[in-house]
């Protein structure tokens, strides 16, 4: 290994856009078990297909069905 290195003519990394975000996130547990389900027939993981599934309304300019029930 070198002591130091010469970074001069280094280009900047072209898929640096395109990385991915780390995030925290509370999901409930029914759905986790079924995207881990759908996930193995389409051999990916299910983080992958999460992120492809809201990748896909995101680009469908989908909004939630949201319907809120009354407190008992």
């Amino acid at each position: 290994m070198r002591k130091q290195y010469d970074f001069s003519k280094s280009i900047k990394n072209p898929y640096a856009e395109k990385l991915k975000k780390q995030i925290t996130i509370r999901i409930d547990e029914p759905v986790i078990e079924y995207f881990k389900k759908l996930a193995k027939d389409y051999h990916i993981s299910y983080q992958n297909l999460i992120n492809f599934f809201l990748r896909s309304c995101m680009e469908e300019k989908q909004k939630p069905a949201i319907k809120w029930s009354k407190a008992a």
